[in-house]
């Protein structure tokens, strides 16, 4: 463990040289597996809906908020009303704010871009994002250099790959490239590759399954490592769009593996957000808009939780009997942590 926390420590610190994370008020309900009803089943929730009181109690009891992204700061290329004052607002109480996303489309340094293109200051060292968690596995398991890396996925994996060191193949570059079921055609694939890994990608073809496919199955030892496994995403501000989840369930069933998620709600990007910001988990809220990512990922990690229905999640999905994924609390967007805490007396 001090070995990894070293090699942590030491890599944070050359990208930050290279390149200019007890629910105190929470602690009288009784765990979530003991909480049932008189007949002996689970309630149909037992989130709350944030309380002036639980707002301003939320906000004094933890140091950092993580965000969620896609149906949390933004839908598409467009901010989610009140997000601006809301972050301003948490930054001048003196909270952490960091935004750890699944979507790896981007790399750390591109969401950096997107912040600011949107008026948001948000600097590379507060995004941990899955493309980045993908490097960085490969980069703790002393992935060896000779070796290659192919990607389903889009140039934030890719980049983070480059900067953590990698040579890597695929990715947008394979987008146009068709094969031909016919008679003594051979699909032949680099025995090089070490390591495939599976993101977002809404050039995905034939081509890259196969490619996939042959280097999991043929080449011994190869990784199979997914960024998540999210079934849908706000690409765009007006509906969702399939997600990662869908382009690695059909590697799954191509290969009959199953990979290793590095994404949320894995806790591997807790360890970098511990060692980076140096503050225990039971003093982080965890915000987002997915119960299976973002709240499962904050309770795994022992944060608090806050679910908001800006994105993806829907209060008849929170409350559906087969649900069993509760955060502590829910509200309608982030803007209300801030807005609510202000209207409670003092």
């Amino acid at each position: 463990m001090l070995a990894r926390s070293t090699a942590l420590l030491s890599f944070l610190r050359s990208r930050a040289r290279s390149t200019p994370i007890s629910c105190s008020f929470l602690s009288s309900f009784p765990p979530r597996a003991a909480m049932t009803t008189a007949n002996g089943t689970k309630p149909p929730s037992s989130s709350q809906p944030l309380s002036p009181q639980a707002a301003r109690s939320l906000i004094d009891s933890v140091d950092a908020f993580l965000f969620d992204c896609d149906g949390v700061i933004w839908k598409g290329d467009k901010l989610i009303d009140g997000v601006p004052s809301a972050l301003q607002a948490l930054r001048s109480l003196g909270k952490k704010l960091v935004f750890v996303t699944n979507n790896s489309t981007k790399s750390r340094k591109q969401y950096a871009k997107k912040f600011t293109s949107l008026g948001l200051d948000v600097s590379e060292e507060e995004v941990f994002s899955s493309s980045f968690a993908a490097a960085m596995f490969l980069k703790l398991r002393n992935f060896p250099r000779e070796k290659k890396v192919y990607v389903i996925g889009e140039e934030g994996i890719l980049e983070e790959l480059r900067l953590a060191g990698f040579s890597c193949l695929g990715g947008p570059e394979d987008k146009d490239k068709k094969v031909e079921l016919k008679t003594n055609f051979w699909f032949g694939h680099d025995k090089d590759v070490g390591a495939v890994i599976v993101g977002l990608d809404q050039y995905i073809n034939y081509y890259k399954l196969q490619y996939a496919t042959l280097c999991i199955r043929q080449n011994p030892g190869c990784l199979f490592i997914a960024t998540n496994r999210d079934a849908v995403g706000h690409m765009t501000d007006l509906q969702e769009w399939p997600g990662a989840g869908c382009m690695v369930a059909a590697v799954c069933g191509s290969t009959q593996k199953e990979p290793t998620v590095v994404g949320k709600p894995s806790t591997f990007l807790m360890d970098f957000l511990i060692e980076r910001f140096k503050i225990e988990t039971s003093r982080m809220c965890m915000v987002g808009d997915r119960l299976d990512t973002d709240i499962l990922f904050g309770q795994n990690a022992g944060c608090k939780t806050l679910l908001v229905l800006s994105g993806v999640t829907a209060l008849a999905d929170l409350e559906h009997p087969s649900n069993d994924t509760h955060p502590d609390y829910y509200a309608h967007s982030i803007s209300d942590v801030v807005e609510l805490s202000r209207t409670c007396a003092i």
